[in-house]
This record gives C-alpha cells, sequence and structure tokens, in this order.
C-alpha cells in the first residue's frame, strides 16, 4: 500500500535529516540563519557557508512534516489500515510539529542545552515511532516470522531492550554534544587518565556516562545477536541483527575516532547518524517480531490469558 511505502521513506527522510543536524552543530552553524522560521528575513538566503547546511536542514525538515503528513493521510484513505496506525500517524504529526518547535527555540534563545539536547531527543523519538509504523506496515512476510511464539515474544523483548538502550545512549550523547563535553575526557580508554574520573560537571559527567552505557549497549545488542543465532529465528532476521551488530561496532569505533580527530566533522557527523540507523534497526526487528505474534491466534490467547 502506498501509505506503508511513504512511513518507509519518512524513515529514511528521518535519517538524512540527523545526519544534517549532526552537520550543522559539528561544523558551528546552528546560528548561521540568527532568526526562525526565516533565515535573514527570508526563505531563499543566499546558500553559502553555514547557511547552506543551517538552512537545508530546515528545508528537509519541512519535506519532512510533508512526507509523514502524507503518509498519515494515505492511512486514513486507504481501505483496510487498522486505526491504531492511523493513530499513531497522528501521534507523530505531533511529535513533529512539537520538535520543529524545540528546533526554533534553539535558535530564538541562543542554543541553551536542555532545549538543544530536548531537540535532538524528541528527533530520536520520532525516528523510532516511523520505524514502527513502517514496519507495521509492511506486507506480511513468513519468512521474517518466528515459528515458535515463544521466540518471537523473546526476540520483540530483547531487541526492544536493545533499542531502549541505544534510545538512551543517543540522549546522553545528545547532552555531550549541547554541553560542549565531546573533549571533556580527551584521552582513551580511560577518562582524565582514570578509570573512574572526577565527576565535577555536566560535561565530564555526561561524556564518562556517554562511555559506560556505550559499554552497555554494545553488550545488549551483541548478545541478542549471539541469542539469535542459538534460537530459532528465522534467517532474514538474523541478518537484520548481523547488521546492528556491524552497526554497534562501527559506532564504538566512530566514537574513539571523535576524540582521537578532536571532534572532527566526519566521524562526529557519521556518528550520529549509525546511531539512529542502529535504533532504526532493532525498533523494525522487535516490531516484526510483535507483529508476526498478533497474527497467530494462539499468541493472541496466550497474550489475553497472561492479562496483556
Amino acid at each position: 500500500m502506498l501509505h506503508a511505502r511513504a512511513f518507509k521513506v519518512s524513515v529514511v527522510w528521518t535519517l538524512a535529516l540527523l545526519f544534517l543536524g549532526s552537520v550543522v552543530h559539528a561544523t558551528e552553524s546552528s546560528l548561521a540563519c540568527p532568526d526562525w522560521p526565516t533565515c535573514f528575513g527570508t526563505m531563499v538566503p543566499e546558500m553559502t557557508g553555514g547557511v547552506f547546511w543551517e538552512h537545508l536542514h530546515r528545508l528537509v525538515a519541512g519535506g519532512l512534516v510533508l512526507m509523514f503528513g502524507l503518509a498519515t493521510w494515505l492511512a486514513k484513505q486507504e481501505t483496510g489500515t487498522r486505526p491504531r496506525i492511523f493513530r499513531a500517524s497522528l501521534a507523530g504529526m505531533g511529535l513533529l510539529v512539537v520538535q520543529s518547535v524545540f528546533g526554533g527555540l534553539t535558535v530564538i534563545y541562543r542554543l541553551p542545552d536542555m532545549v538543544s539536547t530536548t531537540h535532538l531527543t524528541l528527533a530520536f523519538g520520532f525516528l523510532a515511532l516511523a520505524t514502527v509504523l513502517a514496519a507495521a506496515t509492511s506486507r506480511p512476510d513468513s519468512a521474517l516470522t518466528p515459528r515458535a511464539p515463544a521466540v518471537g515474544r523473546s526476540l520483540r523483548l530483547y531487541a526492544g531492550v536493545a533499542a531502549g538502550l541505544v534510545f538512551g545512549q543517543s540522549v546522553v550523547g545528545a547532552l555531550v554534544r549541547h554541553t560542549d563535553g565531546g573533549m571533556s575526557c580527551p584521552d582513551l580508554p580511560l577518562c582524565l587518565g582514570q578509570v573512574v574520573p572526577p565527576l565535577v560537571n555536566i560535561q565530564i559527567i555526561s561524556h564518562f556516562t556517554h562511555r559506560v552505557l556505550a559499554v552497555v549497549t554494545t553488550a545488549a545488542v551483541l548478545g541478542v545477536v549471539w541469542w539469535a543465532y542459538r534460537s530459532d529465528v528465522p534467517g532474514r532476521l538474523r541478518r537484520w541483527l548481523v547488521a546492528a551488530a556491524a552497526l554497534v561496532v562501527l559506532q564504538v569505533g566512530l566514537g574513539v575516532a571523535s576524540v582521537l580527530t578532536i571532534l572532527a566533522v566526519v566521524p562526529v557527523s557519521t556518528h550520529t547518524l549509525v546511531a539512529a540507523m542502529l535504533l532504526s534497526v532493532l525498533v523494525y526487528v522487535s516490531t516484526v517480531a510483535g507483529e508476526s505474534l498478533e497474527r497467530r491466534p494462539e499468541a493472541g490467547r496466550d497474550l489475553e490469558a497472561a492479562g496483556v
């Protein structure tokens, strides 16, 4: 159906937007347009220097609102669409509007730490919701359906927990970025020469927490992959999990490269993109596993008996 394709396009569009947002910050272009929603009082400023990145980010954000709005309208119009899909789509539209407002506030109030962090957090939240909608509206595929309901339930739980850890890690990463804590620990693998550094300010606390969560998140993602290969998880879902494992290893490498290059634009921006891709993959796997359970009559009875 068209709405399913539109949701998938929205996911890819959101990934591009997150990457652009990271480039904007890494190139110190966040205030290249000092006003909002216009840029130097116009919607068509001269696209040079930092204005190019900042205004391009705004244009892509506006395009995402239109794209997801189209997906929501199609979900309402096309026959057979489940009511909860449309309600979730409306929630996504509301989330996009709020996220856009926070984007404007970051400019109007000159990049306050918590407002900027909230802006990025909402973007990751929207990505997760858009991924859920893209997965839930995809055509059922037996090659993605675990044969045993117990395996499906476990996969939904484990991938969901790993996705939650990635989301939390991303929120802390946003705090590191917007409090200028990226170089608070300039050495590796220690932090200021210690296993546990003196936690004296928000920059060091957030950076150290980000590193600790990176270890926990990496272990969780690799643990899900290890479990999947010991369980009766369909081959295609295993391949998605292998992609998640590759992304989390790449993510750690980019984090290291970001410190070693003193926050160079390419590793820092790609670090954000890979985090978003990892979140999307894990949310997709968890959602697909959940959708396969809903299509099983016996699974529905099991969940009803459990009071879910």
